[in-house]
């Protein structure tokens, strides 16, 4: 089997992936960014490839059309709703996961031909605040980081980043760094103890939004403790003064640290040099995301660590193309390749270069606001691309309400149902990872090739074609009259040529003359340059800026909820949902609660919580530990209306973002919790895909067919028709055990003498094995040993899933701890648990320290 070179679809690390057809998946050994490794998201890709759920043909009012009905029908409403109503009547909102080549074409239509700016993407909820520092601080939105610095840091701190799950292989970068020099030290700053904490010399449990007052307070010591570079400073850096001022303004108690903690933190900073500061979520999305960034680059200009090796601020950003998005200007505030909209002399040369009719004038609505201006009714055309913000966007069911007010929407996705394509009016069958070509740039600013190695499926096209073609009907298709890709990527190269005389640091010159075929992953402006080595910085007098900030007061009554991601799982997992091993490690929408504030609420582990905003309210299974503070929950935000009846996360969240950046505020906000009490609580395993409407119910692919997490208002009156109902079975034998002491029902359905379903029911969290149940799916087990809830004799038990890859269980790495394995390493040789990817160690070494393990002479 050939395997092709591409990139990792995923985080904005950009790994590189050896790909075949047969569902073959490799790490690309000679990709700078990965060299071979690859997270157990990226190893499980080959799983996600299939057809089952694609938007195969286009669709118009739900039923199948074809392409030549849908593209002319998008044209016509959008034309019609800008002559009736402006240009700004009409908005795109796209992705970070589209390629460079589909971004470019759909700036370039709706800012140059179109002659509006509303279009936005979901990397507003990613790295906004990112850029607006930036652009602060450096007069551009420079990344000056790369990963070899991650290597030559001997001090590395980890702000608002679960580096470990949601960027393994940088984290087992650091890690290797680590173990190859031990002197290294790794400082965590969090609100809650993760996986990365592991790796942690020093984990600063940081109270919600207490970055501010964090680094302004660095920068105090640092200053009191001489440790400024003054000559840095007078040569590059402008407002050292107002920036100490607003720092000397601070209240450290707004931290929520001891003075220990932050007297350790600030010793160990000022001592080190060679720092790199790797910042992502928990600092971007903030109602001061674009202060927090701005206090942390403060500390490195006032110090000039920056520009040399292994020192730096690094926003690692979380989607495989947003740095790509930035670079061609796919944001409302944005025009093209760094170049800036508010600068008439830029708009010139951009329109020039387009030969285009007009050129938006003014930023365009960013995405809350883009949203906002639905639910108004202001906007009579959306265009979705690529994403599904009905349920990834703050506010979701106002967002779904919102789309649903819309006149006419599109969307262009790879599949048939999701949140928001179930809103549209016009469905477009987009190209996938795998069948799309094109190029993404990481966030060390490493361009990489993503191939085709399958066909297109059905009628599917690729993004930039689908753009061009509704250009084309618009009446423009002299300016979109592309072949390839290619063509797409050369002009956006001769773009940045044409406008070369604008001092800005996208320099794409080391692209022009490449064979877009065969091109080898490259940074621009080219391999190895160090941004601001010379002190050089992109203001118009060549200086940084510091910048004042103030570190906002935190008030609020109840519980403060923090979002994020799982280890397994990506966006709202319409790829990784469709991986059995990436949903067996947890499978259904839970909320991390302290110890101490589920015995006040009376919730037990397993218990389920009803957790509530004044935007809407969530049934979440509670995780009780004490990784998080007292006061403080956090929720994953996967789950959609797919997968589950009432797990949304972003139900919760406000929309309310950064005042400049216009970033979601999606790592803090207001709830309530209380202990939710269902009638019954049940588990189904089931071989056909499952709808169940219960209160509560949350739905996973397994090696077998489904499984539902499930919990119910009412007792039925029939548990027969419940479970065939539940399970979509309405045929085959059935055998029933009730047992109304104990409050259970158990339930088999059985046809061709093969289980079908199973459904296990009562009055308190279900407790089995779960992975037994689901091995019975599709085998002719009796009906009495199947329904006993455990594993047979002669199949051992291997208990929750821990590594992904392998599909090791927590009892099998129990059990290779009784035989003596006593460190990840041995466990990796008994099991092959974190030999892969290594997203598990973290978890690894945690159960080693819960396990009991014996003495030598036991």
């Amino acid at each position: 089997m050939n395997l092709t070179r591409t990139t990792c679809p995923y985080c904005g690390v950009g790994c590189g992936v050896l790909a075949g057809a047969d569902g073959t998946i490799k790490g690309d050994p000679d990709h700078p960014a990965n060299f071979g490794w690859l997270c157990s998201k990226g190893a499980a890709l080959g799983e996600t490839i299939d057809l089952d759920g694609r938007l195969l043909h286009p669709k118009i009012g739900g039923q199948q059309a074809s392409w030549h009905e849908a593209l002319d029908l998008v044209a016509n409403k959008f034309s019609a709703a800008i002559a009736e109503h402006g240009p700004d009547s009409v908005a795109f909102y796209a992705s970070g996961q589209l390629l460079t080549e589909d971004y470019y074409v759909a700036n370039k239509l709706m800012k140059g031909f179109i002659g509006s700016a509303n279009i936005d993407t979901n990397s507003r909820l990613c790295m906004a605040s990112s850029v607006a520092g930036h652009k602060r601080a450096f007069g551009t939105d420079t990344v000056p980081g790369t990963y070899a610095d991650l290597e030559e840091a001997d001090l590395i701190v980890l702000v608002g980043s679960n580096l470990a799950w949601c960027h393994p292989v940088l984290f087992q970068r650091i890690a290797a760094a680590k173990d190859a020099r031990p002197e290294m030290r790794v400082v965590n700053i969090d609100p809650r103890r993760t996986a990365t904490t592991d790796l942690a010399d020093l984990h600063l449990q940081i109270a919600p939004d207490g970055d501010v007052a964090l680094f302004n307070g660095l920068l105090a010591h640092l200053a009191a403790d001489g440790q400024l570079d003054d000559g840095f400073i007078t040569r590059h850096v402008n407002g050292l003064q107002e920036a100490l001022t607003a720092a000397h303004q601070t209240d450290l108690a707004d931290t929520g640290l001891s003075a220990q903690d932050r007297a350790a933190f600030y010793r160990l900073w000022a001592a080190t040099p060679k720092v790199v500061t790797v910042y992502s979520q928990g600092v971007n999305q903030s109602v001061c995301g674009t202060d927090k960034v701005n206090a942390i680059l403060n500390c490195h200009l006032a110090t000039g660590r920056i520009g040399k090796p292994g020192m730096g601020p690094f926003s690692v950003t979380g989607q495989p193309n947003a740095m790509g998005g930035r670079e061609v200007g796919g944001l409302a505030n944005m025009l093209a390749n760094h170049l800036e909209l508010d600068n008439p002399d830029h708009r010139q040369a951009v329109r020039d270069f387009w030969d285009s009719p007009t050129i938006c004038t003014k930023p365009g609505l960013k995405a809350v606001d883009l949203f906002k201006a639905c639910a108004n009714g202001d906007i009579k055309a959306l265009w979705v691309i690529s994403t599904n913000p009905a349920v990834s966007l703050p506010d979701a069911e106002g967002v779904a309400a919102a789309i649903a007010n819309v006149p006419f929407v599109v969307t262009s996705d790879i599949m048939e149902n999701t949140d928001t394509t179930d809103l549209s009016h016009v469905c477009l069958p987009a190209t996938g990872w795998g069948e799309k070509d094109g190029t993404v740039t990481n966030s060390e600013r490493r361009l990489s090739r993503q191939r085709a190695f399958l066909p297109a499926p059905g009628s599917a096209r690729s993004d930039w074609a689908i753009i061009s073609d509704v250009a084309t009907r618009m009446g423009f298709g002299h300016a979109f009259a592309y072949k390839t890709p290619a063509d797409v990527f050369a002009e956006y190269i001769a773009l940045d040529a044409a406008t070369s005389q604008f001092p800005r640091d996208l320099d794409l010159s080391i692209f022009v003359d490449v064979d877009y075929a065969r091109l080898v992953p490259t940074q621009w402006p080219q391999n190895g340059h160090r941004f601001f080595s010379d002190g050089r910085f992109y203001h118009p007098d060549g200086k940084a800026r510091m910048i004042p900030v103030k570190a906002p007061q935190r008030k609020h009554q109840g519980f403060a909820l923090n979002t994020g991601r799982n280890r397994d799982q990506w966006h709202t997992m319409t790829r990784t949902g469709k991986s059995a091993r990436l949903g067996a490690h947890l499978a259904e929408p839970y909320v991390e609660m302290h110890p101490q504030d589920a015995a006040s609420l009376e919730v037990n582990a397993g218990a389920l919580v009803r957790v509530e905003s004044i935007y809407g309210g969530a049934i979440l299974r509670a995780l009780v530990t004490p990784r998080v503070a007292p006061g403080q929950l956090f929720a994953p935000m996967h789950w959609t209306r797919q997968r589950t009846t009432s797990g949304i996360v972003n139900s919760l969240t406000a929309p309310v973002t950064d005042p400049i950046s216009g970033q979601p505020a999606l790592k803090f906000g207001p709830v309530t919790a209380t202990l939710h009490k269902p009638k019954w609580y049940g588990f189904l395993a089931c071989a056909n895909q499952p709808k169940p409407q219960t209160p509560y119910a949350a739905i996973a692919r397994t090696q077998t067919g489904w499984q539902v997490e499930l919990a119910g208002s009412q007792m039925p009156a029939c548990w027969e028709a419940e479970a065939r109902r539940l399970s979509g079975q309405a045929i085959g034998d059935v055998s029933i055990q009730i047992d109304p002491t104990a409050g259970t029902v158990r339930v088999a359905i059985a046809e061709n003498d093969r289980i079908t379903a199973l459904l296990f029911v009562a009055t308190t969290p279900v407790v089995l094995s779960r992975s037994a149940i689901i091995s019975f799916i599709g085998t002719s087990t009796p009906h009495l040993i199947a329904l006993a809830g455990r594993s047979a004799a002669d199949m051992p038990e291997v208990g929750a899933t821990v590594c992904a890859c392998f599909n090791v269980g927590r009892n099998t790495l129990l059990a290779a701890v009784a035989n003596g394995a006593r460190d990840v390493a041995a466990l990796g040789e008994a099991t092959c648990a974190g030999t892969n990817c290594g997203s598990c160690k973290p978890e690894l070494t945690a159960l080693l320290a819960e396990a009991s393990i014996p003495m030598a002479a036991e």
